[in-house]
């Protein structure tokens, strides 16, 4: 890419006590649509994450942050997302949900890169 588009991402929450309303951050989720690029990146950091919640069930968050890794990479790691195009895999992983990983608002950007831009923003606002 030669030119810079326009991106949107939001960053994904660990909320382990949804009633509290408490949380970290542990990923974020990057569309670009002139790329037809759909990512993510993920990072849990235990120990803020049982700060929270000493009784977090880890492996399920983990599950849940792997199922996201799987819908933004298509194909079988998709399920029933699979034959859905990138942004609306997208769509569909930012979708508002009271679960335990819940993505916040989207904001955009732009970029010459959204894969190196994914990165950039997890370690802007995950690490």
């Amino acid at each position: 890419m030669s030119e810079r588009n326009v991106f949107e991402y939001a960053v994904l929450r660990v909320v382990p006590r949804v009633e509290r309303g408490e949380c970290i951050n542990a990923g974020v989720l990057v569309y670009c649509r002139a790329a037809s690029f759909v990512g993510v990146r993920t990072h849990l950091d235990e120990r803020r994450l049982l700060a929270l919640d000493p009784a977090v069930d880890v492996d399920a968050v983990r599950a849940a942050l792997r199922a996201v890794e799987g819908v933004c990479a298509g194909g079988t790691a998709a399920g029933q997302a699979a034959g859905d195009d990138a942004g609306r895999r997208f769509r569909w992983l930012i979708a508002p949900r009271s679960t335990v990983v819940q993505p916040g608002p989207v904001h955009t950007g732009l970029t010459l890169d959204p894969a190196a831009e994914t990165g950039r923003l997890l370690d802007l606002l995950v690490r």
